[in-house]
This record gives C-alpha cells, sequence and structure tokens, in this order.
C-alpha cells in the first residue's frame, strides 16, 4: 500500500468519523435533550442571560418541533425544524404524548416565527387567566404573592446582545444597582418561584383569556420584561401555543456566564452551574 493510499484511507475514515459524530449528535438533540441558551432576561430571576440548559425532551413526547432547528446567521444557515419535520405538523398531536404541569418552565417554538422560546406554563386548557394590578387571576381566584424583597444586579451589558437590564430604581448608570421588587408567587398546585416588578404598565392589567383546548398560556417571571401569551402573536407576543409546538421541560441549569462569550471565563457564573429550575 502506497503512502497516497494510506493519506486518502485516512481521510475518508476522519470523514466517516465526523459524519457519524454529526448523526449520533443529530438523534441524541432530537430525541433526548436539546441545549439551549437564556438569551433575553423575560425569566429573571429563575434564569439570567448566559445561562447553558438542557430542554429534556422525553417530558412531554414528540411532534414535529422536536425536529432540531439549525440557525447560524453569520454564515447564513437558517435550517428550521418545520423544513425538516413539516410533514407532521398540523394535527396538533404528540407520539407518547405527557401532559406538562402548571408551573413547568417550558422551551416551546414560536407558533409564527419558529424561533424558541422559554416561559412558565400557567393556564392550561379550558382555564380562564387574567392580570390585575400584576397579580394573575387564575379561574377567578388570585394567585397568591408574598412580598420577597429585592432582586439586584449591576447595571452592565449583559450577553451576546448586550441588553440593559430595565431597573425599578431607575434611571441607572453604568456599574450601578439596578433593583427589582421580588415576590414569590404560588400556584393552586404547590409550584412556587420568584416573579419581578419593574414598574405599573398596561399589561398589568388585561381581560379575561380563555384558553382553547390543546393550547397553553405562558408568562415570563420577570413579569414587565416578557412578551408571552398576554400579547397577541401580531404584537410581538406569542398568544396561546399550540400542544404539538412545545419541546421539552428545561430542568437545571448546566453552566452560566455573565459576558459576551463563555470563552470569558472571569465572567462564568459557577455559583450556578447545576442549578435546579
Amino acid at each position: 500500500m502506497t503512502e497516497k493510499t494510506k493519506s486518502e484511507g485516512g481521510i475518508v475514515e476522519t470523514i466517516k468519523t465526523i459524519v457519524y459524530a454529526l448523526l449520533i449528535a443529530g438523534v441524541f438533540r432530537t430525541i433526548f435533550f436539546q441545549p439551549f441558551w437564556i438569551p433575553s432576561g423575560s425569566m429573571k430571576e429563575t434564569l439570567l442571560i448566559g445561562d447553558f440548559l438542557f430542554v429534556n425532551k422525553m417530558a412531554y413526547g414528540y411532534s414535529y418541533a422536536s425536529c432540531p432547528s439549525v440557525i447560524i446567521p453569520r454564515l447564513g444557515v437558517d435550517i428550521d425544524a418545520q423544513d425538516i419535520c413539516g410533514v407532521f405538523d398540523g394535527d396538533n398531536t404528540r407520539l407518547f404524548g405527557g401532559e406538562p404541569e402548571r408551573g413547568d418552565v417550558i422551551v416551546f417554538r414560536h407558533p409564527v416565527s419558529g424561533r424558541d422560546y422559554i416561559k412558565r406554563l400557567i393556564g392550561l386548557p379550558g382555564d380562564k387567566v387574567q392580570m390585575v394590578n400584576g397579580k394573575v387571576v387564575l379561574n377567578g381566584e388570585t394567585v397568591p404573592q408574598e412580598p420577597d424583597g429585592a432582586f439586584r444586579e449591576v447595571m452592565a451589558l449583559q450577553g451576546g446582545q448586550s441588553n440593559r437590564p430595565r431597573c425599578e430604581n431607575g434611571p441607572v448608570g453604568m456599574g450601578g444597582v439596578c433593583e427589582k421588587s421580588r415576590n414569590i408567587e404560588t400556584l393552586p398546585n404547590g409550584v412556587s418561584y420568584s416573579v419581578l416588578n419593574i414598574a405599573q404598565q398596561q399589561s398589568d392589567n388585561t381581560g379575561i383569556y380563555t384558553v382553547p383546548e390543546g393550547h397553553y398560556f405562558f408568562l415570563g417571571d420577570n413579569r414587565d420584561n416578557s412578551l408571552d401569551s398576554r400579547f397577541a402573536r401580531n404584537a410581538g407576543g406569542v398568544g396561546f401555543v399550540p400542544f404539538e409546538n412545545l419541546i421539552g421541560r428545561a430542568d437545571r441549569v448546566m453552566f452560566s456566564s455573565s459576558g459576551k462569550s463563555m470563552l470569558f471565563f472571569w465572567t462564568w457564573r459557577s455559583d450556578r452551574y447545576f442549578k435546579a429550575i
């Protein structure tokens, strides 16, 4: 065997190894867990910009939305789950489907844009949901909130999008302390979590939303900084989310970085590694 033949054989084996690795990763991501970076502050303080987690796709079964999207704007790559598995779209059903529970933090596919969102499930099919003075009214009963001090963070550019946090004590200069009121909200099934308040605004008081069959109502924990089911899809919100659009449940933060890149090791938040959601 010549050196040239050995070299060509080595290249072929390398390519095969890469292809197999990509196939295995694709199957793993489609069936079991999908990586997800938190790009915005809509779920503070439960989830911070720069948190990295794996979404449990086995929790609710599988639909067309379980197929991964591959979006790399810099390279012009925009392969959507609809492009890969769109043939399974339209009947609002799932394979091995499991019902989500109120209070779950869920990644789902936006019904219009197709982008992945993460919010907390508040309203189940048939529920009547309303916001009154910043509190959730669920089927005619106000969901209780207990004051829990303030959530504080440094006013700084956050994440790859260089977002500036909104502050209840604003305006706050760079490097100053940004504060938001924090309350502990407890749903009827006993699930408790913190919600933040920035200011009185229109979304604190809404009409009554009746959740249709086969759909769900979501809110962000950072209530005054979240485009969620309170807002119509043509206004930037998500409206009611179909069952088939659920991707999976977020259970635990695996890694976290407050910087523009995960390579900036001095911005790593070691206190958030493996933190339960």
